[in-house]
């Protein structure tokens, strides 16, 4: 985001402000900052806002545009802050806020029209701005610092550009965007679903859903097994003093499930399975000579998300983590960090993704003053950084730093990808980690018969299987690569007259574990291959007469209208070909 656009963006949540307040005297202000392509303002309002209201809302904004209102700042002492807002609870509550953190108080007048808390980034006066260049988008409800213990607000979101063009062109990239978006293609194409009854951010996976996140999980497995790591097993549950022992429970208490008491014990849901893998590593003495040890699972893990920021299957609350651990010396590090990148980019590029564009890296360094979030090692900080950063250099990976990122256990390399609301997301993880093995007392035997402690280094190598279909989903557009899709294939007779070699067809494909359907002939042939593109279905396989006596299909592939007349036996060779090596087009 441009510095002079940010400032933009930040004095139309201001200018949203001080128009509410003259439609609405009695409406309660909450926070208004400038986000990704634009801005917004949370209020709370005596009844609920109309489209009507947001079209009166930007005129009056329009207004004070022209009247080119200066925005001017200063500093003020808590009492005088308190007075200005006397009859604005949610900002008495943020410079109680303030003042408990011991920040500094400031306050921004918009001519003669608004004054506002805030620490500041405005444009000079309100003639900068384009009248043009900006719009009222939408409504939305947040709850009063993403509490849902606190009130519910009206968030009003607008969206701001430099010139009306830039806004249009954004409008054009949006509408694209809604017809890739997740929640809508997961809804249409028959993959998953929500219910009401099971609970928020629990999505229920249907026949074609389950197909698909089958096929990622038995890729990554079979994939890492080839590798030389140990698939495991381990419970979905475990003593609240596992987590005790790792630190997760402090640090995590506020996400996880609430404390099961079992008889004696107290139990809760998994967030990580770290703990668990940690107890496998020290089921009997290790040798040196079994470093690095690679444990890995398919998680089903379990963290409590704020509603409000539960979307689609991108954040959710039951999710399933490829995870992975690999207990090693410090002097293997390097190897071992360069290894499971290669495992990241061979993922990614099987999945159709392209390192710089679709996917890039950013190093989540600590703070070494912050030792209430993380573990205070300085010297091993020092290392795992050191040795993240070196890996991703002589790699040649994109990447960002990123400083107050980490983990409280050690820094961490995160593969960012953006979902198609423009939303940045982590997707796969690399974590170095010197402070668990310790808590948990891992050691082995080195070579001189002495025993050391090894660094972990925990790392996903597809993420949790709920987000990465989400991001395929979009990236796909629905149209999933022949391998990953539902539905490979679809056989339509043309009449019921060849309804039997049709049947043959489908048979012959299906011994080779091709996913097919046969169409009803109740139908027209017009209308089934409709349904079928509405699928998305890679191959659409019609057979008529001609077909039936030369013993052929007429092939038609996804987004093409010419069609090609195979053998059953070519096609199948094609089509297992395209299986087999995970094609991405």
């Amino acid at each position: 985001m441009k510095k002079n656009l940010e400032h933009i963006r930040h004095s139309l949540a201001h200018l949203l402000a001080a128009a509410a307040l003259e439609k609405f005297p009695k409406a309660k202000l909450g926070i208004g900052p400038a986000i990704e392509n634009g801005f917004y303002y949370d209020f709370k309002f005596p009844h609920p806002l109309t489209p009507k209201d947001l079209r009166k809302l930007k005129k009056t904004m329009r207004e004070l545009i022209k009247r080119r209102l200066t925005f001017v700042g200063k500093k003020v002492t808590p009492v005088e802050a308190r007075k200005l807002f006397k009859n604005q609870p949610f900002k008495l509550d943020l410079i109680k806020e303030f003042v408990k953190e011991k920040k500094q108080l400031k306050a921004y007048k918009t001519g003669d029209a608004f004054i506002d808390l805030c620490r500041g980034g405005h444009v000079k006066n309100a003639g900068e701005i384009d009248p043009d260049a900006f719009m009222l988008d939408r409504i939305a409800g947040a709850y009063w610092r993403g509490d849902e213990k606190k009130p519910m607000l009206t968030r009003i979101y607008g969206l701001a550009f430099n010139t009306k063009k830039e806004l249009d062109a954004h409008l054009k990239m949006r509408g694209e965007a809604e017809k890739r978006d997740h929640r809508k293609l997961g809804k249409s194409l028959d993959l998953f679903i929500f219910a009401e009854e099971v609970g928020s951010g629990l999505p229920l996976f249907t026949e074609k859903g389950a197909t698909v996140r089958r096929e990622l999980e038995h890729f990554i497995i079979e994939e890492e097994i080839k590798r030389g790591y140990h698939h495991v097993y381990t419970p979905d549950i475990a003593r609240v003093k596992l987590y005790e022992i790792s630190g997760h429970y402090p640090y995590f208490k506020d996400s996880m499930y609430p404390v099961m008491q079992v008889d004696e014990d107290k139990l809760v849901l998994r967030p990580m399975s770290c703990p668990h893998h940690f107890m496998l590593y020290k089921n009997r003495p290790k040798s040196y000579k079994e470093l690095p040890l690679k444990i890995a699972e398919v998680a089903k893990l379990y963290r409590y998300e704020k509603s409000g920021e539960l979307t689609g299957l991108m954040r959710v609350r039951s999710f399933c983590l490829a995870d992975s651990h690999i207990f090693c010396r410090k002097e293997q590090t390097v190897n071992v960090v360069k290894d499971v990148i290669d495992l990241i980019n061979f993922t990614a590029q099987k999945l159709g993704l392209t390192k710089g564009k679709d996917y890039w890296f950013r190093l989540s360094l600590g703070n070494r003053a912050n030792k209430k979030k993380y573990y205070d090692s300085p010297k091993n900080w020092v290392l795992g950084e050191r040795v993240l950063r070196q890996v991703l250099k002589e790699t040649k990976a994109p990447y960002v730093e990123a400083k107050d990122e980490a983990a409280f256990y050690g820094p961490k390399i995160d593969i960012q990808m953006r979902n198609i609301n423009g939303k940045e997301d982590t997707a796969f993880t690399v974590q170095y980690d010197f402070c668990l093995p310790a808590r948990f007392k891992l050691e082995y035997i080195n070579e001189k018969g002495k025993l050391e402690q090894p660094v972990v280094i925990h790392r996903s190598s597809i993420g949790a299987i709920e987000r990465t279909m989400a991001f395929l989903i979009e990236h796909y557009a629905g149209n999933f690569p022949v391998w990953l899709a539902p539905i490979q294939a679809t056989v339509l007779a043309v009449s019921r007259k060849q309804k039997r070699y049709a049947e043959k067809v489908c048979d012959a494909l299906k011994e080779h574990g091709v996913r097919v359907e046969l169409t009803s002939s109740d139908e027209t042939l017009g209308k089934r291959v409709r349904n079928a593109e509405l699928q998305k279905i890679p191959y659409i396989l019609t057979v008529g007469e001609k077909e039936v006596k030369a013993k052929t299909v007429s092939v038609r592939e996804r987004h093409k209208k010419t069609t090609n007349v195979l053998s059953v036996e070519i096609f199948l060779k094609k089509l297992l070909k395209e299986i087999t090596e995970k094609t991405s087009r």
